[in-house]
Parts: structure tokens; C-alpha cells; sequence
């Protein structure tokens, strides 16, 4: 009988090492097949504004702490109402509570176009931006919360990492493509009609998920009202992630290295604009989102390869971490293009390298009752590190150059290390285990 996390007793080992691609079961197979297709799908929709949407901004009339700050209006959203929609997953369905993301995430699109277009002002943005953090966070916890519930519903054997890093080339390539698209129609048209692309690829993603994704090995229920089932969300919280010292530890330190992620991507379209010399090469400015993408495809493609080096798993974030803030240091000291976009991409598959296995060591320290709500706290505590960092950072940017606050942010990332220490020591025996991959190829197989 498998574990909560899909893996068997030692008597299974031999069945385990032997299963391949072909001898997947079905329904895990399709189950997985689904995930790969909804993540290339929503992420295609969000890539085709990812290389153009600082400019985008600044192009309305923002500066650039204005921009960060309205970014740090969508963490606000994501930190406020991940309970909230992390109850609506447990509660009600993960189903439902994609389907409710993807719909907002389109119509929420077609609003920041119209604002776009009439000239609003900073605050307008930062108010749809809000609403932008808000339907996001139906995505987070309930999206991974159904993948490995349904996997383990479905016989699947094989290690987290596996379906994780396949996960990481779908959505590189996602955008990749995407991000180049969205390139290409900006400087062909304008920076608006990507963001109408953008919202016809969402209620196409919605249209999907409606018609393939079912909750598999986990049965909503009901709770009373919605406001005792939030309480009821948020005491769990607590009880099954906040009180789990290793789930604790390990999101303390993404609020440290996630902290100014999103300020390096979107900070990176103008500084490498800066560095080509033309403000307006909107083609030139998605070769951060590109890159980013590339690095993502090749992450998730010699994960196991980097994973074989390691015993554990926060011993591989934990050098990562500090390999990944040395490089960020690196891209705001050099001043040449090429040079920049060459660190970037190492930095790009650094990143996506620990991505899959962050995944699996939260999900080996979660029951399957409680995965989604303990799943969104994790990306509660991660993202609130943006609330001050995103405009702290971009009135650097203000002050000193984007250069310098490169170098900031690096630093900030380096105080994910004592965090992740913890949670290295406080772990039970067998969760931080770096088990050898199951599965031969991490090429994706739709």
C-alpha cells in the first residue's frame, strides 16, 4: 500500500526500479499527461507578456519604484488570500479552485489591457494587480496539492522529482515559445495586444481544465459555511504546516530566496535594454524571459543528473542557493550584454534545478488531507517576502541603477542559508533523502 507521497515499502524496490515509461499505468499516465498540458497551456498565456510587462508599465508612465510597488501589490493578494482560496481547495475541490484562477486570471487580463489603453495611473494598476495576486493564489497548493493526490490514486510509483522536472520543461518550453511570441508581437504591433493573446489563451486553458482535470484520491467536502471552513483552513494551517518544523524552516527561507525572484526577471527587461543601448528593442528586452525559459527546460532535463551529485535534498538548495546568489551579484557588476545574458542563463537553470526538489521535500513532510492548504502557506510565507523587497529594490534601482540593486538583491537571497540549516537538522530521518530516479528520460511525453 503506498504512503501519502505515492512511494512503497521495501518490498516494492525491485518493482519501482524496473518501471519505465511505457509500463506507467494509465490512469497515473493520464493524470500526468494532464498536469504537463495544463502547466504548458497556463504558462503559454502567462509567457506572452513575461518579456514585455515592466516595459509595459513604464510605458504607461510608471517609474520604475512604482512598478516594483505595484508587483508588490500582487504578493499582497497572494499573502492575504492564500488561506481563503487554499480553503476552497480543500473544501470544495482543487478542481474548482483552478477553474476559478483561470477564469479571473482572464477576465483580470482584459481589465489591465483597458487600463493600459485609457491612461489610468498607478494606482489603478496597483489595485488590478492586486486582483491579479488574488487569482493566482487559486493556483498555488491546489494545483500540486491535486497532481500527486491523483498520482497516488492512480498507482503511480516512480519519485516526485521525476513528474516535477518534466513539469519544468513544459513550462520552459511554454516560455520559451511564448515569451518570444509576445516579443515579437509587441515590437510588430504594440506592447497591447499581447495581453489580449494572453486572455483568449487563458479562457482556452479554463476550457480544458474544465473537461479533463477530476479530483482523483481526494473527496471534497463540506464544512458548514464558508467562513467556519476558512477558520477550519486556517487552524489546520498551523496545526499541519506551521507547527511542522521542516515545512516552517524551509518556507522562512523562501521568503529570503524567493524575495526578490520576481524583481530580478522583471527588473532584468529594462537593465538589459540599458545595457543593448535602445529602449525600445521590445524584442531584444524578452531575451530575459527567453533565457529564464531555455534554462528552465535544461533545469528540469539534468535535474537527476545534479541530483545524483547530492546526498540530500537541502544539502543541493543550500549549495544552489549560494552558487544562484553569487551569480546575481555577477549580472549587476558586469556591464556588457552578452555577458549579462551568459549569467543569466546560468543563474536561470540554477534556479530550476531546485525547484523540483523544494517540491518533493515539502510533500514528503504533508499528509494528503491537508496538502493543499499546507501547500498555499508555503507560498503564503515564500511570496511575503516581496512585499518589501519588490519596492525597496526598485528605489535602488531609482537611486543608484539597476546594477546596484543586483547586488542587493543578492545579498537578500543569501538569508535563505541559516533557514535552510534548520530544516536540514530538524527533518525526520528518510524525508531529506535524495533517492535515485525511477524514470530513464525526462523528455516530456504528452
Amino acid at each position: 500500500m503506498p504512503d501519502s507521497f505515492g512511494r512503497h515499502g521495501d518490498e516494492d524496490e525491485v518493482v519501482t526500479e524496473a518501471l519505465t515509461e511505457t509500463e506507467l499505468p494509465p490512469d497515473a499516465a493520464k493524470v500526468r499527461r494532464t498536469f504537463l498540458t495544463l502547466t504548458f497551456l497556463a504558462t503559454f498565456a502567462a509567457s506572452v507578456i513575461r518579456g514585455i510587462d515592466a516595459l509595459f508599465l513604464l510605458d504607461a508612465g510608471l517609474s520604475a519604484s512604482e512598478v516594483f510597488t505595484v508587483y508588490a501589490f500582487m504578493t499582497i493578494g497572494t499573502v492575504f488570500f492564500e488561506v481563503p482560496t487554499g480553503a476552497i481547495a480543500d473544501v470544495k475541490g482543487r478542481r474548482l479552485s483552478y477553474l476559478i484562477g483561470a477564469f479571473a486570471l482572464a477576465v483580470g487580463t482584459l481589465f489591465y489591457w483597458y487600463l493600459w489603453n485609457v491612461g489610468a495611473g498607478f494606482i489603478w494598476f496597483a489595485l488590478a494587480t492586486l486582483g491579479f495576486g488574488i487569482a493566482y493564489t487559486f493556483f498555488s497548493g491546489a494545483t500540486e496539492a491535486w497532481l500527486v493526490d491523483a498520482l497516488a490514486a492512480t498507482g503511480y510509483r516512480g519519485d516526485l522529482e521525476a513528474v516535477f522536472a518534466r513539469g519544468q520543461i513544459a513550462l520552459g518550453g511554454a516560455m520559451l515559445t511564448g515569451t518570444l511570441l509576445g516579443g515579437v508581437l509587441a515590437q510588430l504591433t504594440d506592447l497591447g495586444v499581447p495581453y489580449l493573446l494572453r486572455a483568449i489563451l487563458l479562457f482556452a486553458t479554463f476550457g480544458v481544465a474544465y473537461r479533463a482535470m477530476h479530483d482523483l484520491g481526494f473527496e471534497p467536502h463540506g464544512a458548514g459555511s464558508f467562513v467556519k471552513a476558512v477558520g477550519q483552513t486556517t487552524r489546520d494551517s498551523i496545526e499541519f504546516g506551521w507547527k511542522v518544523a521542516p515545512v516552517r524552516w524551509m518556507s522562512l527561507a523562501g521568503a529570503f530566496a524567493f524575495a526578490s525572484m520576481g524583481y530580478i526577471f522583471y527588473a532584468m527587461q529594462p537593465y538589459l535594454l540599458e545595457l543593448y543601448g535602445d529602449n525600445e528593442a521590445y524584442l531584444v528586452a524578452s531575451v530575459a524571459a527567453t533565457v529564464v525559459a531555455g534554462a528552465q527546460m535544461v533545469g528540469g532535463m539534468t535535474s537527476a543528473m545534479v541530483r545524483r551529485r547530492f546526498t540530500s535534498r537541502t544539502s543541493l538548495i543550500m549549495v544552489l542557493t549560494a552558487v544562484g546568489a553569487g551569480l546575481v551579484a555577477l549580472i549587476g557588476l558586469v556591464d556588457n550584454f552578452w555577458i549579462a545574458v551568459g549569467v543569466l542563463v546560468v543563474w536561470s537553470v540554477v534556479f530550476a534545478v531546485i525547484l523540483p526538489v523544494r517540491q518533493a521535500f515539502l510533500n514528503a513532510q504533508i499528509d494528503s488531507k491537508h496538502r493543499a492548504t499546507v501547500l498555499s502557506v508555503d507560498s503564503l510565507v515564500s511570496s511575503a517576502g516581496g512585499i518589501p523587497a519588490s519596492p525597496a529594490l526598485g528605489r535602488v534601482a531609482d537611486q543608484l541603477g539597476y546594477s546596484a540593486s543586483f547586488l542587493v538583491a543578492a545579498v537578500v537571497q543569501l538569508g535563505a542559508l541559516p533557514f535552510l540549516t534548520r530544516a536540514r537538522v530538524i527533518c525526520p530521518a528518510g524525508t531529506d533523502e535524495i533517492r535515485p530516479s525511477t524514470e530513464p528520460s525526462t523528455a516530456i511525453d504528452y
